[in-house]
């Protein structure tokens, strides 16, 4: 964490529950990912969250991620590492303002001080989750790595019926209205009847 002290009382169990949901598994499947996509030009970080994160925490990676996504013009123009603290959030900024534009959903996005503070290195992941699968599902000679980290996104599958289908269609009862052939109420009773009472 930036310049903060430690937190106590319910922020700290709130701050313990957002960090069990980062998985060190995943950390090292995304990892290998990054660097299949990305080539050699980006070296491996130390293992652990503290090393994940400060990996990351320049966006110098995440930039080189994206731009690695794009076959012509690239959506990053500038890269480059700075020790200073607006540049590298800048850049964090960049990158995710252009998976956005790649196609990650605004629910599956971070924000920037959860990387760079590192608040919620699992919100980190599930957005490099969410841009893999994208990437897996593009199928556009972009992505680099096994297919199988991860998993493909839903595609639509659009059906054109001609007219004389859909009318045919507005014949056919379907199941979920039920029917009421052969039933009838003769025979049934509930209880007694109502009795009405004179005083």
């Amino acid at each position: 964490m930036a310049n903060k002290g430690p937190s106590y009382g319910m922020s700290r169990q709130v701050q313990d529950k957002i960090d069990k949901k980062y998985d060190p598994e995943l950390e090292v499947m995304l990892v290998e990912w990054i660097v299949a996509q990305c080539g050699s030009g980006v070296a491996r970080p130390e293992e652990g969250k503290l090393g994940f994160q400060a990996w990351l925490k320049d966006g110098c990676v995440l930039c080189e991620l994206i731009n690695s996504l794009y076959d012509g013009d690239k959506p990053v123009k500038k890269i480059q590492s700075s020790p200073m603290a607006f540049k590298q959030m800048e850049q964090i900024s960049q990158f995710l303002s252009s998976a956005e534009r790649y196609g990650v959903t605004k629910t599956d996005m971070f924000q920037t001080v959860d990387l760079w503070e590192g608040k919620d290195l699992a919100a980190v992941q599930r957005t490099l989750m969410a841009l893999g699968s994208l990437a897996v599902t593009k199928e556009d000679g972009t992505y680099r790595g096994d297919p199988n980290w991860f998993f493909k996104k839903a595609q639509e599958n659009r059906r054109d019926f001609s007219d004389d289908q859909l009318k045919e269609g507005k014949n056919v009862i379907g199941l979920q209205m039920g029917t009421n052939k052969g039933a009838s109420q003769q025979g049934m009773s509930y209880g007694r009847p109502r009795q009405i009472l004179n005083n």
